[in-house]
Protein backbone atom coordinates (compact mmCIF):
# COMPACT_ATOMS: atom_id res chain seq x y z
CA UNK A 1 0.00 0.00 0.00
CA UNK A 2 1.14 3.47 -1.04
CA UNK A 3 -0.37 7.15 -2.12
CA UNK A 4 0.80 5.90 -5.80
CA UNK A 5 2.07 8.98 -8.25
CA UNK A 6 0.85 9.76 -11.72
CA UNK A 7 2.39 7.32 -14.56
CA UNK A 8 2.07 10.33 -17.58
CA UNK A 9 1.69 14.07 -17.73
CA UNK A 10 -2.50 12.81 -18.29
CA UNK A 11 -2.57 10.74 -14.70
CA UNK A 12 -1.67 14.39 -13.22
CA UNK A 13 -4.76 15.82 -12.57
CA UNK A 14 -6.80 13.07 -11.31
CA UNK A 15 -3.78 12.19 -8.41
CA UNK A 16 -4.11 15.55 -7.45
CA UNK A 17 -8.01 15.67 -7.70
CA UNK A 18 -8.06 12.83 -5.27
CA UNK A 19 -5.18 13.64 -2.85
CA UNK A 20 -7.13 17.16 -1.97
CA UNK A 21 -10.19 15.31 -1.98
CA UNK A 22 -9.09 12.72 0.81
CA UNK A 23 -10.26 14.58 4.09
CA UNK A 24 -7.82 12.09 6.01
CA UNK A 25 -4.95 14.00 4.04
CA UNK A 26 -5.65 17.45 4.35
CA UNK A 27 -8.80 18.69 6.11
CA UNK A 28 -10.52 21.99 4.38
CA UNK A 29 -13.69 23.81 4.87
CA UNK A 30 -15.47 23.43 2.26
CA UNK A 31 -13.52 20.57 0.94
CA UNK A 32 -14.97 19.30 -2.29
CA UNK A 33 -14.82 23.21 -3.24
CA UNK A 34 -11.41 24.43 -1.76
CA UNK A 35 -9.83 21.13 -2.46
CA UNK A 36 -10.64 20.97 -6.19
CA UNK A 37 -9.85 24.44 -6.71
CA UNK A 38 -6.54 24.20 -4.87
CA UNK A 39 -5.65 20.91 -6.95
CA UNK A 40 -6.62 22.57 -10.36
CA UNK A 41 -4.34 25.76 -9.85
CA UNK A 42 -1.82 22.91 -9.52
CA UNK A 43 -1.79 20.95 -12.22
CA UNK A 44 0.36 22.56 -14.67
CA UNK A 45 2.88 23.74 -12.37
CA UNK A 46 3.24 19.87 -10.89
CA UNK A 47 2.86 18.46 -14.80
CA UNK A 48 6.03 20.39 -15.30
CA UNK A 49 8.11 19.24 -12.02
CA UNK A 50 7.16 15.93 -13.46
CA UNK A 51 8.42 16.79 -16.96
CA UNK A 52 12.07 17.42 -15.35
CA UNK A 53 12.15 14.05 -13.80
CA UNK A 54 11.17 12.26 -16.84
CA UNK A 55 7.39 12.83 -17.39
CA UNK A 56 5.72 10.56 -14.58
CA UNK A 57 6.49 8.85 -10.64
CA UNK A 58 8.90 6.04 -10.65
CA UNK A 59 7.37 4.94 -7.49
CA UNK A 60 5.51 2.15 -9.59
CA UNK A 61 8.53 0.49 -11.17
CA UNK A 62 10.43 0.88 -7.69
CA UNK A 63 7.31 -0.67 -6.15
CA UNK A 64 6.87 -3.55 -8.05
CA UNK A 65 11.17 -4.27 -8.15
CA UNK A 66 10.98 -4.37 -4.34
CA UNK A 67 7.80 -6.69 -4.24
CA UNK A 68 9.45 -9.16 -6.76
CA UNK A 69 12.78 -8.76 -5.05
CA UNK A 70 10.92 -9.53 -1.75
CA UNK A 71 8.74 -12.50 -2.71
CA UNK A 72 11.68 -14.24 -4.29
CA UNK A 73 13.34 -13.88 -0.78
CA UNK A 74 9.90 -15.27 1.06
CA UNK A 75 10.03 -18.28 -1.29
CA UNK A 76 13.41 -19.36 -0.04
CA UNK A 77 13.03 -18.35 3.66
CA UNK A 78 9.31 -19.72 4.55
CA UNK A 79 9.40 -22.29 1.41
CA UNK A 80 5.69 -23.94 3.74
CA UNK A 81 3.99 -20.82 2.55
CA UNK A 82 5.52 -20.58 -0.93
CA UNK A 83 5.01 -19.32 -3.66
CA UNK A 84 4.18 -15.65 -2.37
CA UNK A 85 2.49 -12.92 -4.38
CA UNK A 86 2.50 -9.44 -3.90
CA UNK A 87 -0.53 -6.95 -5.20
CA UNK A 88 0.36 -2.91 -5.33
CA UNK A 89 -2.57 -1.28 -4.06
CA UNK A 90 -2.37 2.71 -4.82
CA UNK A 91 -3.94 5.10 -2.90
CA UNK A 92 -4.62 8.11 -5.55
CA UNK A 93 -3.46 6.43 -8.74
CA UNK A 94 -3.73 2.94 -10.75
CA UNK A 95 -3.36 0.52 -9.50
CA UNK A 96 -5.71 1.31 -7.16
CA UNK A 97 -6.72 -0.58 -3.95
CA UNK A 98 -9.74 -1.79 -5.87
CA UNK A 99 -7.99 -3.06 -8.42
CA UNK A 100 -5.47 -4.88 -5.78
CA UNK A 101 -8.46 -6.52 -4.07
CA UNK A 102 -10.27 -7.39 -7.53
CA UNK A 103 -6.70 -9.65 -8.46
CA UNK A 104 -6.78 -11.39 -5.23
CA UNK A 105 -9.93 -12.36 -5.68
CA UNK A 106 -9.97 -13.94 -8.93
CA UNK A 107 -6.95 -15.57 -7.74
CA UNK A 108 -8.47 -17.60 -5.12
CA UNK A 109 -6.27 -15.42 -2.96
CA UNK A 110 -7.74 -16.63 1.10
CA UNK A 111 -4.83 -14.75 3.37
CA UNK A 112 -3.62 -11.45 2.87
CA UNK A 113 -0.94 -8.81 4.86
CA UNK A 114 -1.83 -5.24 4.24
CA UNK A 115 1.84 -4.05 4.13
CA UNK A 116 2.03 -0.31 4.20
CA UNK A 117 4.99 0.92 2.44
CA UNK A 118 5.20 4.31 4.90
CA UNK A 119 7.16 2.76 7.63
CA UNK A 120 6.30 5.67 9.86
CA UNK A 121 2.09 5.43 10.53
CA UNK A 122 0.12 8.62 10.09
CA UNK A 123 -3.26 8.61 9.68
CA UNK A 124 -3.17 10.58 6.61
CA UNK A 125 -1.40 8.16 4.90
CA UNK A 126 -1.09 4.72 5.97
CA UNK A 127 -4.66 5.22 7.70
CA UNK A 128 -6.40 6.73 4.80
CA UNK A 129 -5.21 3.42 3.20
CA UNK A 130 -6.49 1.25 5.33
CA UNK A 131 -9.99 3.68 5.09
CA UNK A 132 -9.96 3.05 1.67
CA UNK A 133 -9.08 -0.44 1.94
CA UNK A 134 -12.00 -1.12 4.26
CA UNK A 135 -14.51 0.46 1.88
CA UNK A 136 -13.20 -1.62 -0.95
CA UNK A 137 -13.28 -4.71 0.68
CA UNK A 138 -16.76 -4.10 2.08
CA UNK A 139 -17.80 -3.72 -1.76
CA UNK A 140 -16.27 -6.85 -3.24
CA UNK A 141 -15.37 -8.87 -0.85
CA UNK A 142 -18.41 -8.69 1.77
CA UNK A 143 -18.85 -12.36 2.72
CA UNK A 144 -15.28 -12.19 4.01
CA UNK A 145 -13.21 -14.67 1.38
CA UNK A 146 -10.27 -12.58 2.47
CA UNK A 147 -8.28 -12.86 6.09
CA UNK A 148 -6.79 -9.62 6.12
CA UNK A 149 -3.38 -8.95 8.86
CA UNK A 150 -1.80 -5.47 9.05
CA UNK A 151 1.77 -4.12 9.05
CA UNK A 152 1.20 -0.74 9.60
CA UNK A 153 4.92 0.71 11.17
CA UNK A 154 8.18 -0.77 11.04
CA UNK A 155 10.30 2.59 10.96
CA UNK A 156 12.88 1.32 13.82
CA UNK A 157 13.44 -1.99 12.16
CA UNK A 158 16.82 -2.73 12.62
CA UNK A 159 17.38 -3.62 8.89
CA UNK A 160 15.76 -0.42 7.54
CA UNK A 161 17.80 1.41 9.99
CA UNK A 162 20.89 -0.45 8.49
CA UNK A 163 19.90 0.20 4.78
CA UNK A 164 19.51 4.11 5.73
CA UNK A 165 22.63 4.36 7.35
CA UNK A 166 24.24 2.70 4.33
CA UNK A 167 22.89 5.11 2.07
CA UNK A 168 23.90 7.91 4.25
CA UNK A 169 27.45 6.79 5.48
CA UNK A 170 28.21 6.68 1.41
CA UNK A 171 27.49 10.30 0.83
CA UNK A 172 29.64 11.45 4.18
CA UNK A 173 32.64 9.66 2.22
CA UNK A 174 31.86 11.80 -0.59
CA UNK A 175 32.64 15.33 1.40
CA UNK A 176 35.74 16.43 1.31
CA UNK A 177 38.14 15.56 4.45
CA UNK A 178 38.39 19.15 5.81
CA UNK A 179 34.09 19.24 6.61
CA UNK A 180 33.50 15.37 6.23
CA UNK A 181 32.79 15.06 10.07
CA UNK A 182 31.56 18.55 10.48
CA UNK A 183 28.88 18.75 7.76
CA UNK A 184 25.40 18.95 9.32
CA UNK A 185 22.91 15.52 8.23
CA UNK A 186 19.30 17.31 7.70
CA UNK A 187 16.70 14.32 7.55
CA UNK A 188 14.16 15.11 5.43
CA UNK A 189 10.13 13.98 5.72
CA UNK A 190 6.96 15.04 4.33
CA UNK A 191 5.34 17.90 6.29
CA UNK A 192 2.08 17.73 7.92
CA UNK A 193 -0.89 20.10 9.00
CA UNK A 194 -0.86 20.97 12.41
CA UNK A 195 -4.50 20.24 12.35
CA UNK A 196 -3.74 16.33 12.32
CA UNK A 197 -0.37 16.65 14.51
CA UNK A 198 -2.74 18.26 17.07
CA UNK A 199 -5.33 15.25 17.10
CA UNK A 200 -2.67 13.12 18.46
CA UNK A 201 -1.41 11.38 15.11
CA UNK A 202 2.02 9.48 15.79
CA UNK A 203 3.78 10.43 12.74
CA UNK A 204 6.00 13.13 14.13
CA UNK A 205 7.43 10.83 17.26
CA UNK A 206 7.51 7.96 14.84
CA UNK A 207 9.93 9.73 12.12
CA UNK A 208 11.72 11.07 14.91
CA UNK A 209 11.93 7.67 16.12
CA UNK A 210 13.80 6.49 12.55
CA UNK A 211 16.16 9.08 13.21
CA UNK A 212 17.13 8.52 16.07
CA UNK A 213 17.92 4.87 15.43
CA UNK A 214 19.02 5.96 12.30
CA UNK A 215 21.37 8.33 14.38
CA UNK A 216 22.57 5.61 17.15
CA UNK A 217 23.83 3.57 14.14
CA UNK A 218 26.17 5.75 12.44
CA UNK A 219 27.78 6.73 15.57
CA UNK A 220 28.38 3.29 16.55
CA UNK A 221 30.27 3.37 12.71
CA UNK A 222 32.33 6.61 13.63
CA UNK A 223 30.20 9.20 11.82
CA UNK A 224 29.14 11.35 14.54
CA UNK A 225 28.05 14.59 12.44
CA UNK A 226 25.61 16.99 13.72
CA UNK A 227 21.46 16.70 12.39
CA UNK A 228 18.19 18.03 12.10
CA UNK A 229 15.26 16.87 11.44
CA UNK A 230 13.25 19.42 8.79
CA UNK A 231 9.65 18.74 6.57
CA UNK A 232 9.06 19.70 3.20
CA UNK A 233 5.89 19.71 0.89
CA UNK A 234 3.77 21.68 2.41
CA UNK A 235 0.91 22.67 0.50
CA UNK A 236 -2.40 24.50 0.64
CA UNK A 237 -3.22 27.72 3.01
CA UNK A 238 -3.33 25.54 6.27
CA UNK A 239 -0.40 25.58 8.83
CA UNK A 240 2.33 23.11 8.75
CA UNK A 241 4.99 21.19 10.68
CA UNK A 242 8.23 23.59 10.79
CA UNK A 243 10.95 23.99 10.70
CA UNK A 244 10.22 23.30 6.58
CA UNK A 245 13.48 21.86 4.75
CA UNK A 246 13.90 24.40 2.60
CA UNK A 247 14.10 27.18 5.21
CA UNK A 248 16.68 25.34 6.69
CA UNK A 249 18.77 25.03 3.53
CA UNK A 250 18.92 28.79 3.44
CA UNK A 251 19.14 29.15 7.17
CA UNK A 252 22.80 27.09 7.31
CA UNK A 253 23.79 28.42 3.84
CA UNK A 254 23.82 32.00 5.55
CA UNK A 255 25.48 30.97 8.60
CA UNK A 256 28.42 29.86 6.73
CA UNK A 257 28.17 25.76 5.94
CA UNK A 258 29.14 24.89 3.02
CA UNK A 259 27.88 21.40 2.58
CA UNK A 260 24.41 19.35 3.86
CA UNK A 261 23.99 16.53 3.29
CA UNK A 262 20.53 15.32 2.85
CA UNK A 263 18.43 12.65 3.78
CA UNK A 264 14.89 11.51 2.69
CA UNK A 265 13.88 9.70 5.88
CA UNK A 266 9.96 8.99 5.35
CA UNK A 267 10.21 7.63 1.83
CA UNK A 268 11.85 4.71 0.48
CA UNK A 269 11.42 4.83 -3.15
CA UNK A 270 12.38 7.66 -5.53
CA UNK A 271 9.82 10.19 -6.60
CA UNK A 272 8.68 14.02 -7.22
CA UNK A 273 9.68 14.45 -3.80
CA UNK A 274 13.48 13.32 -4.05
CA UNK A 275 14.20 13.95 -7.58
CA UNK A 276 12.45 17.05 -8.00
CA UNK A 277 12.13 18.39 -4.49
CA UNK A 278 15.34 17.47 -2.76
CA UNK A 279 17.38 17.47 -6.13
CA UNK A 280 16.30 19.95 -7.99
CA UNK A 281 14.27 22.75 -6.49
CA UNK A 282 16.57 22.58 -2.96
CA UNK A 283 19.29 22.24 -4.70
CA UNK A 284 18.97 25.29 -6.85
CA UNK A 285 18.15 26.66 -3.14
CA UNK A 286 21.12 25.04 -1.82
CA UNK A 287 23.12 27.05 -4.25
CA UNK A 288 21.88 30.39 -4.11
CA UNK A 289 22.60 29.92 -0.22
CA UNK A 290 26.12 29.23 -0.76
CA UNK A 291 26.27 25.76 -0.40
CA UNK A 292 29.22 24.03 -2.61
CA UNK A 293 28.60 20.29 -1.56
CA UNK A 294 25.00 19.37 -1.47
CA UNK A 295 24.75 16.02 -0.97
CA UNK A 296 21.44 13.33 -1.01
CA UNK A 297 21.51 9.82 0.29
CA UNK A 298 19.99 7.54 -2.39
CA UNK A 299 16.95 6.64 -2.01
CA UNK A 300 16.23 2.61 -0.55
CA UNK A 301 14.86 1.61 -4.12
CA UNK A 302 16.00 -1.37 -5.01
CA UNK A 303 19.00 -1.66 -2.51
CA UNK A 304 19.29 -5.50 -2.01
CA UNK A 305 19.62 -4.64 2.36
CA UNK A 306 16.14 -2.96 1.82
CA UNK A 307 14.79 -6.11 -0.18
CA UNK A 308 15.79 -8.00 2.61
CA UNK A 309 14.87 -5.83 5.38
CA UNK A 310 10.95 -6.16 3.45
CA UNK A 311 11.31 -10.15 3.56
CA UNK A 312 12.58 -9.87 6.80
CA UNK A 313 9.39 -7.85 8.12
CA UNK A 314 6.83 -10.24 6.57
CA UNK A 315 8.30 -13.71 7.64
CA UNK A 316 8.75 -12.18 11.13
CA UNK A 317 5.12 -11.03 10.68
CA UNK A 318 3.78 -14.59 9.35
CA UNK A 319 6.39 -16.53 11.88
CA UNK A 320 4.40 -14.79 14.96
CA UNK A 321 1.12 -15.94 13.97
CA UNK A 322 0.36 -12.75 12.25
CA UNK A 323 -0.21 -10.01 15.09
CA UNK A 324 -1.82 -6.67 14.60
CA UNK A 325 -0.17 -4.16 16.55
CA UNK A 326 -1.47 -2.81 19.55
CA UNK A 327 -0.74 0.95 18.20
CA UNK A 328 -3.05 0.35 15.41
CA UNK A 329 -6.22 0.04 17.52
CA UNK A 330 -5.53 2.98 19.77
CA UNK A 331 -7.54 5.73 19.02
CA UNK A 332 -5.50 8.89 18.59
CA UNK A 333 -6.96 11.06 21.72
CA UNK A 334 -8.29 14.13 19.88
CA UNK A 335 -11.20 14.07 17.22
CA UNK A 336 -11.43 10.77 14.85
CA UNK A 337 -13.62 10.54 11.57
CA UNK A 338 -16.52 8.04 12.09
CA UNK A 339 -15.15 6.13 8.46
CA UNK A 340 -11.49 5.70 10.97
CA UNK A 341 -13.51 4.06 14.01
CA UNK A 342 -15.30 2.00 11.39
CA UNK A 343 -12.37 0.88 10.07
CA UNK A 344 -10.51 0.41 13.14
CA UNK A 345 -13.26 -2.22 14.29
CA UNK A 346 -12.96 -4.28 11.05
CA UNK A 347 -9.05 -4.53 11.88
CA UNK A 348 -9.70 -5.62 15.37
CA UNK A 349 -12.13 -8.34 13.70
CA UNK A 350 -9.56 -9.57 11.35
CA UNK A 351 -7.38 -9.82 14.36
CA UNK A 352 -9.68 -11.77 16.09
CA UNK A 353 -10.07 -14.30 13.19
CA UNK A 354 -6.41 -14.76 13.00
CA UNK A 355 -6.02 -14.91 16.68
CA UNK A 356 -5.69 -19.32 17.69
CA UNK A 357 -8.66 -20.64 19.45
Amino acid sequence: MNMGGPRTQRDVAPFLSNIFADRDIIKLPLQKVLGQLIARRRVEKVKQQYMQIGGGSPIEKWTRAQGDGMVRLLDRSRPETAPHRYYVGFRYTEPSMHEAVERMLDDGVGRVIAFTQYQQYSGSTTGSNLNELYRVQRRLDPDGQLQWSFIDRWGTHPKLVSAFADRVEAQIWRLPEDVRRTTPILFSAHSLPLNVVDRGDPYVAEVGGTVAYVVDELRRRGIANPYRLTWQSAVGPLRWLCPQTEAAITSYGARGFKSLVMVPIAFTSDHIETLFELDIEYGEVAEQAGITHYLRAEALNDYPPFIDALATIVKEHMDAGFPTSPQLLLPDPGEESAQTALTRQWIADQAQRASPR
